[in-house]
Parts: C-alpha cells; structure tokens; sequence
C-alpha cells in the first residue's frame, strides 16, 4: 500500500582517497581530525554510493536498509547526521524559508543505500555512505545548508565526497568544529589526464576498523602527533600547489610518502596496526622499480586502511604500468572481469622493463583492477525508476 504523502528523493555520492591522510580525531563525537586532508574524488561511472531517502506523515519509525539488509537505525552516527538535517530543516521552517509542510521536519525517514563496490574494505565505503546520505536527506527535508558538518559526524572523511575533483578538509581550529569543513582546491576538469587503477587485493572487511584504528593511534602513537604537527601543514601547501600546476612527479612522490607515513604511524600504535599484505608491499616495489627503469616517478600508489592499492599515473603512462601490473600479478581465472571500469588496453613490455620488474609473477594476488579517473560529487538522479524504494516506503527487492 503506498504510503499517503510520500516524498522520496534518490542521490549517488563518490569515493575519494586522501592523498595527504585523516588519521585520528581531536574530538570523538565532532569527528575533528588532529590535521588537514586533501583527497581525490573518484567517478561515480566506477564506485559511488546511491541512497533513497523516504519521508512521509505515516511512517512510525525510521528505518534504513545497506545493501539490501535491514539495519539498526539507532548507530549514534547515523542519528547524529539524522539529529543534524533535521535541526538545520526546523530552522529554514521556522524562517519561512521553506514551502512544504511546517512539520516535516518531524517526519520519519526511511533509507535504502547500495555500494556497487566492497563495503569495508578499505576503499572509502563509509565516506561514499554518509556523503550520500547527508547529501539525500538534505534534499528530502528541503535542506540547503553546507553539509560538511552533517557528512562528517557520520564519517570524516565523507565530508570531502560532497565535492568533485581534488577535496581538502580544514582542520579547523573551533572546539565546535564549525570551520572543520571541505572545500574544493580544483574541479575534477582541472587535471583531465590523471588516471587511476584500484588493485584490489582482498575486498573482505578488515580486521581492524579505521574508527578504533586511530582512536588507539591517538592514544599510543608519538609518530602520528609530530606527523601531525611538524610533517602535515607543509604537505598541505605542497599537494596543493602541485595539483594546481599538474606537477605529477611532484604529486605521486608526495602521495606515496604521505602513505608510508600513515602505515608508519599504525605500526608505530601499540599494539601495532598492519593494514597492509606482502601483496601490498609487492605492489610498491614494483611502483618503485617502474619508476626507477624510467629514471621518473611516473607511477604513485596510496594505500588507506586496508591492503588495496589505489595507482596514480597519467594517461600515456597507463597502458604500459597495467601490462606491468598484468605481468607481475596475472588474473588467475577470471581473465574477462579482471579489468573493469574505463577501458585501457596494455601494451607488450620491454624484455629490459621486464628486467627491471624482476619478480617472479603471483597469479591471482590481485583479485581485480579498477581503472577511473577524477570526477564530479554528488548527483541527484530524477528518474523514478532509480529509486532503491516503492510507493510504499520499503525497498524494492522486498516488496
């Protein structure tokens, strides 16, 4: 039966990946990290998040759905982005801002969100989630506001997937977090040759979640303070200025010391933290030996907290870095998914490149190969059809 009144809005939200990392928080329940990020914003044509949300007088609770399982909608993250959005529409309300209802605001919710990549395992899922649901609720309660706040006391880093391009999250110095905000450094127009290959190596949940990962962190890790400190602001300027000149040697040394760095500061948490694998690791030597046999840093991975790479390179470098990517760690038996998203077609190695990758190869080590680029935030999608939930509040699938 559909449910009188409903109003139902649909969104899709990307992935980013912090080129100069988030790790650890100042303020638990703000979500205000001890230093500034800058990330990159993936495609949503390759990872995205896309969430319905559903208001209506006759709802009796809320109600959310991840991935086609229903659950508890009492995760204090969640009703803090919920408590926010609906703050933030009481006020535009009580203004006259606003031409719906004066009490919508106090209506229930229910929300339907899908990932159409792993969930958990290190490649930003969570940020993507909150992005798009503070981006989604906004829209159902008629909210215009920044919505930095609202994304990130639901994730921290999702604050940056609320814009395009290349992303940094200010600090902030207020105990209130009111200038912990994102804000875009360059569209994701600006740099139309950069590309990015996610080699995904295990894509189960990790054994150790970033929130208590660096809650112990902040705890046990004198690294991560001085990293914070004394090494961060300067990169902050660096990432910055070499994003907007295009300086990709500058870039991808810069990225990859800022992941060491990271994976330094877990190892240096006690107990320590190990979020990447010998594949991981395997990953960065053949970066390094590709570099090293062009005498350039042509290639840059990224780790975050999980043991997936994600590669930056540029586009005339791609063809020849994934046949060295295919040479070292060949698909095992899925050959025709093994490479997904925009299509690159490798090229034959050198018998002196292959030299100088000198590792003896490990099929099916990398499970798949994503290959995207930069792209836009946020989008809302007016097609009915789009909708992850009926005319009667409740997902599609379980009608």
């Amino acid at each position: 039966m559909a449910s009188a009144g409903l109003l139902a809005v649909t969104c899709s939200a990307p992935v980013n990946i912090a080129v100069i990392k988030y790790w650890g928080k100042r303020d638990e329940e703000l979500i205000l990290p001890i230093n500034s990020s800058l990330s990159v914003t993936l495609h949503q044509d390759q990872l995205k998040t896309t969430t319905t949300a559903a208001i209506s007088r006759d709802f009796t609770k809320d109600r959310i759905w991840l991935n086609g399982h229903e659950e508890d909608v009492r995760h204090p993250r969640l009703q803090a982005c919920l408590k926010e959005i609906r703050r933030l529409a009481q006020n535009r309300r009580s203004t006259g801002e606003e031409d719906s209802p004066s009490d919508s605001h106090t209506y229930k919710v229910h929300v339907a969100s899908v990932n159409n990549f792993p969930t958990a395992a290190g490649l930003a899922s969570s940020a993507a989630g909150y992005a798009c649901l503070a981006y989604t609720l906004a829209r159902a309660y008629g909210v215009d506001n920044d919505l930095s706040e609202v994304a990130r006391r639901g994730s921290g880093s999702a604050c940056r997937s609320l814009y395009g391009g290349f992303v940094e999250w200010q600090m902030g110095e207020r105990s209130d977090g009111r200038d912990s905000i994102a804000r875009q450094v360059a569209p994701e127009s600006h740099w139309p040759e950069l590309r990015i290959l996610i080699l995904v190596v295990n894509a189960e949940k990790k054994q150790t979640g970033s929130t208590v990962g660096m809650q112990t962190s902040v705890e046990t890790s004198a690294l991560l303070r001085f990293r914070a400190e004394s090494v961060v602001p300067a990169r902050m300027a660096e990432m910055v200025r070499c994003v907007r000149e295009r300086d990709f040697p500058g870039f991808g040394q810069l990225t990859m010391k800022d992941s060491n760095q990271f994976h330094a500061t877990c190892l240096d948490t006690f107990p320590p933290i190990s979020y990447l694998n010998d594949t991981s690791r395997r990953i960065m030597q053949l970066v390094h030996r590709f570099n090293a046999h062009h005498g350039d840093t042509q290639v840059a991975y990224s780790f975050d907290a999980g043991p997936n790479a994600v590669i930056f390179t540029l586009e005339h470098t791609l063809p020849e870095f994934l046949a060295a990517v295919m040479h070292i760690f060949p698909p095992e038996a899925n050959g025709d998914k093994f490479l997904r998203g925009l299509p690159v077609k490798p090229v034959l190695l050198s018998d002196d490149l292959k030299a100088a990758l000198g590792a003896e190869p490990s099929p099916g080590a990398v499970k798949y190969i994503i290959s995207t680029q930069a792209g836009p935030g946020p989008q809302t999608l007016n097609n009915p059809e789009e909708h992850l939930l009926g005319p009667d509040g409740l997902p599609k699938s379980v009608q």
